[in-house]
């Protein structure tokens, strides 16, 4: 357990001067393959995966223990997870899966540690005679209630 704490303690000291990033996941496989997902309020690029990888990388000994490290960020494809997260993605389309199984889609308005609002614009039946109306709606959606949240791609 040593190796996984110096591991974590790394990471937290690289982050601690790095305020803009923030981890998402960090994963130990079996055969000691660590895995570290990072995303950022501005985004993550190429040295930011660099940096951190180095900040690990050159604090271990692999003679001492042998590993294999890979830093990535959160992908377009990867769910939001914390609620910083959804702050960065404000204004934009998304697409969550309910934990009732149900889908919602709309552009995200504002977050707070709770819960997510999401502008939701759809068409319904009138309620007297033939046709639909437009309804633009606010939804809140706690954070116990999203099972997957992506960004919507559009083109």
């Amino acid at each position: 357990m040593e190796f996984r704490n110096k591991i974590e303690e790394l990471l937290q000291a690289f982050l601690s001067e790095r305020e803009d990033l923030f981890l998402i996941d960090l994963k130990f496989s079996a055969a000691d393959d660590i895995t570290v997902i990072l995303d950022g309020d501005q985004g993550v690029t190429l040295q930011d995966c660099l940096d951190a990888s180095r900040a690990i990388e050159f604090n271990m000994d692999r003679e001492e223990h042998d590993f294999s490290l890979q830093v990535m960020s959160a992908g377009l494809s990867e769910p939001l997870k914390t609620p910083r997260q959804f702050r960065k993605n404000i204004g934009r389309e998304l697409d969550i899966l309910l934990t009732d199984d149900t889908q919602v889609e709309g552009e995200l308005a504002s977050v707070d540690e709770e819960k997510i609002t999401l502008i939701m614009k759809y068409r319904k039946p009138k309620e007297i005679g033939k046709g639909k109306v437009d309804v633009v709606e606010d939804r809140e959606i706690p954070y116990s209630e999203i099972k997957k949240a992506l960004v919507t791609i559009k083109f």
